[in-house]
């Protein structure tokens, strides 16, 4: 699936199109410096919540994200290896964001 730019996400942020899971990759203190409002599931646990709380939602639109893209990426090509078909990794991650809403 295609990736997504910190603006799409903004725009389906600020709607009422929240249809989908919105997870965090990078780590708590990063989490906790900042957040989108994204469920926290480090990356190094990934393949754990893929077998465990993300199992029901195989086919639901997953949106991932990180500091800059890099970690939200291999967690994407993780979980669609995994046979999640619905990945998108937010391009630039929350250094994007800052960017781009401060």
């Amino acid at each position: 699936m295609q990736d997504i730019t910190v603006n799409e996400l903004k725009k389906r942020l600020d709607s009422d199109d929240n249809n989908f899971i919105f997870i965090d990759v990078r780590e708590p203190y990063e989490y906790e410096e900042f957040n989108l409002g994204a469920k926290l599931i480090p990356l190094g646990t990934i393949i754990q919540a893929a077998s465990t709380e993300l199992a029901d939602d195989k086919d639901a639109e997953i949106i991932i994200h990180c500091r800059s893209g890099a970690r939200s990426g291999q967690a994407k090509m993780i979980l669609m290896n995994m046979g999640f078909p619905n990945v998108r990794n937010v391009l630039g991650g929350v250094l994007a964001w800052r960017g781009e809403f401060g």
